[in-house]
């Protein structure tokens, strides 16, 4: 259930019946005297019928069911910006609300699949999808999306287990489950208002035992070298985070195709299918699917030749790999915007971030004395640097956030109510945010 958020004035609610975004400072409270209201009768009738038509409105799932013409306009229009196309310049401080709608928008796709997975260890069918992909979107509220599920998608563990763990639980030893799914747009409305047909590729975050283990493989490893590769200066090479790529290219060979094998099938077929006209990629994760987004968006552009345009939607991500593997992804033309919490750890781990390369290949390490960063510069495989364009918010600048610990900093739906409130960085939060919250 939504907790109620604060309500608006009903002057603010008989302007155009939409309430404009401000900043949180002091609470007017309302008078409860009736004597000395001065409104007639018919007046606050009228007034409480517009108020509750604006209730209803915000109260809609389908965040881009409350966009203006004008605005459903400017983003057909501009679609390629809001993907990224000039680095998001301009667009985040203050946030631009065409983006802001967005980037909710694929929160909740993300947020489908933690709704549509079976936690349940008990279940029979733990670790799989509870919904079949023609309702995936009905069940998990989201009836009106105009996007079709195509394909479930599972990641698979390379650990190898020992025997011991045959006498535990079936549970501890789950080695492939349900990570996600691909869906594209068919809706002939939404395809013309988002300027395109968009296809979203969408990833939950760490549930199974072994997807925690292959998260404290941090130390970084090479990535497989492709034919467009080309090694740095210095002979460094791409390299990410061991435990993430062992979940996106590890495979059962007695069931199931690895994560890549299956985004790279359904990425093709897709692309067979809709490839005459405009098309965009939209891969986004909360955590571990964040990291997942960012390898397949790699993957997509290094493994097809004239890929459409592809973009990244991180919310709570770590760390993914090396400087090397930075500079790729922006040769490749891959856009990634970060959502990250200031006050959430998962983001600044793992490892240690280069702010600094000189010529000669040394690295700078904010923060850490000139003899650890020798030490860092030997050891390169903990060495990461951060990816993309990074919007930054945080749990502080809430008013609704109070004793806020690292599970709820974390938590997708601090995530999206931070998102939903956030104005600019001098006015960081609007009084209006409050729905996201134990939704």
């Amino acid at each position: 259930m939504r907790p109620l958020r604060p309500s608006p004035t009903i002057s603010q609610a008989s302007s155009n019946n939409v309430v404009q975004p401000r900043c949180i400072s002091t609470t007017i409270q309302p008078s409860t005297k009736p004597d000395r209201l001065s409104m007639s009768e018919e007046d606050t009738r009228q007034a409480a019928k517009r108020f509750q038509k604006l209730i209803d409105k915000s109260n809609g799932f389908n965040l881009s069911s409350s966009l203006s013409p004008s605005r459903d306009e400017k983003l057909g229009k501009r679609w390629m910006q809001y993907q990224g196309l000039g680095n998001w310049e301009g667009m985040l401080d203050p946030l631009d609300d065409n983006l802001r709608a967005e980037i909710l928008r694929y929160g909740n796709f993300v947020e489908a699949t933690y709704k549509s997975f079976e936690f349940d260890p008990s279940s029979p069918s733990y670790a799989t999808c509870r919904f079949h992909k023609n309702s995936l979107f009905d069940r998990c509220g989201l009836p009106n999306s105009g996007y079709k599920v195509t394909k479930h998608l599972r990641a698979t563990s390379g650990i190898q287990l020992p025997r011991w763990v045959e006498r535990a639980p079936s549970w501890v030893a789950t080695q492939s489950s349900y990570i996600g799914y691909v869906a594209v747009c068919e809706n002939k409305e939404e395809i013309k208002r988002l300027g395109r047909r968009d296809v979203v590729v969408a990833f939950r975050g760490t549930t199974t035992c072994l997807e925690w283990l292959e998260n404290l493989r941090a130390n970084l490893t090479h990535l497989p070298c492709s034919s467009n590769f080309e090694m740095g200066k210095n002979g460094d090479v791409p390299m990410v985070e061991s435990g993430f790529l062992s979940l996106y290219t590890s495979g059962n060979s007695d069931s199931s195709k690895s994560l890549q094998q299956m985004v790279r099938d359904e990425i093709a077929r897709v692309l067979q299918t809709y490839g005459d006209e405009p098309i965009s990629l939209t891969i986004t994760g909360h955590s571990l699917g964040a990291a997942l987004a960012t390898l397949a968006a790699y993957d997509i552009n290094q493994h097809f030749n004239r890929a459409p345009m592809v973009t990244v939607i991180s919310f709570g991500g770590p760390r993914v790999g090396n400087r090397k593997f930075r500079q790729q992804l922006e040769k490749q033309g891959t856009k990634v915007l970060r959502i990250v919490n200031s006050d959430d750890l998962i983001t600044k781990v793992p490892g240690f971030v280069i702010d600094d390369v000189a010529d000669n290949g040394s690295v700078h390490v904010a923060g850490l004395p000139s003899w650890i960063q020798k030490r860092v510069e030997d050891a390169q495989w903990w060495t990461y640097a951060e990816v993309g364009k990074e919007l930054r918010l945080c749990s502080r600048d809430s008013p609704y956030l109070t004793g806020s610990n690292v599970a709820t900093c974390h938590a997708l739906d601090t995530y999206l109510h931070l998102v939903d409130g956030f104005v600019s960085s001098t006015c960081p939060f609007k009084a209006t945010a409050k729905r996201f919250l134990g939704r």
